[in-house]
């Protein structure tokens, strides 16, 4: 399916303040990227990066006063997520070495805290695949999703001791589990067409049978029109903007998502 998606945000600088943003999405297997629109007002030099997960990230130093960040693109993504149970757990010592990361406990996925647990949740089920669908229906029957309600990033033993999370926390849960069990497991933020209501939006992929598989304890089935921005060990990877200094007032944020035709250029 084609989507167009955008994303607003307003600030008010009090003094000039560096920022690193994280809001271009990449071209690659699941998604194509086919017009672009990035716009800061008032205008500004910015610098592009590619960061260590492949993310490209923005460079800039915003003036004090009122300032916009404004992004639009249209893309082309899959109509609905890969499933594959049954797909094979893969031997550590096999595994890629880009995986390897994503197996090792970090900052809000303290996955050498689960190890017991997550072996308890998935006693008797076959191990990849399966095992990770088993750790999402147990986040899902625990923990309710409550969008709008976390403002504060948790980690996942925070989580697991709750009855209510957002997005990125509930995937954080499911992270840590997966890493308990040497399955690698990474963070995912963008965009969800089906979404209710509107906002960027985290899950998380799985490295099993020899690929990223995705997995949304938030949404009931793998709806499709997800748009990846970034990818990362959790949230302190993926955050769409970061400022440094003296704390800076959010005005306003605003996410569209909306199908479109085939674009015609």
């Amino acid at each position: 399916m084609w989507l167009h998606a955008s994303c607003l945000l307003d600030f008010n600088i009090p003094v000039e303040t560096p920022f690193l943003l994280m809001l271009r999405p990449r071209s690659g297997d699941q998604q194509w990227v086919a017009r672009e629109q990035y716009m800061l007002t008032p205008s500004v030099s910015a610098v592009e990066f590619t960061d260590p997960f492949g993310n490209l990230c923005q460079r800039l130093v915003a003036p004090a006063g009122s300032f916009s960040v404004q992004t639009a693109f249209d893309i082309q993504v899959a109509d609905s997520s890969d499933a594959s149970p049954g797909a094979f757990f893969i031997p550590v010592e096999e595994l890629p070495e880009d995986t390897l990361p994503f197996l090792l406990p970090s900052r809000y996925c303290e996955s050498d805290r689960f190890t017991q647990m997550a072996s308890s949740l998935v006693e008797g089920v076959a191990p990849g695949y399966d095992q990770c669908n088993k750790i999402v229906d147990y986040i899902r029957a625990n923990i309710k999703y409550a969008p709008g309600e976390g403002q504060e990033i948790i980690s996942a033993c925070e989580v697991n001791e709750r009855t209510q999370a957002v997005c990125r926390d509930m995937a954080h849960l499911g992270i840590a589990c997966c890493r308990a069990l040497s399955i690698p497991a990474r963070l995912v933020v963008g965009y969800l067409e089906t979404l209710q209501p509107m906002d960027l939006h985290a899950w998380f992929e799985a490295y099993v049978g020899g690929r990223w598989y995705t997995f949304d304890p938030t949404q009931d089935n793998l709806n499709g029109g997800r748009v990846a921005i970034a990818y990362g060990r959790d949230a302190a990877d993926v955050a769409v903007y970061t400022q440094f200094g003296d704390p800076v007032e959010l005005l306003n944020m605003n996410v569209s998502v909306e199908q479109i035709s085939p674009p015609q250029y």
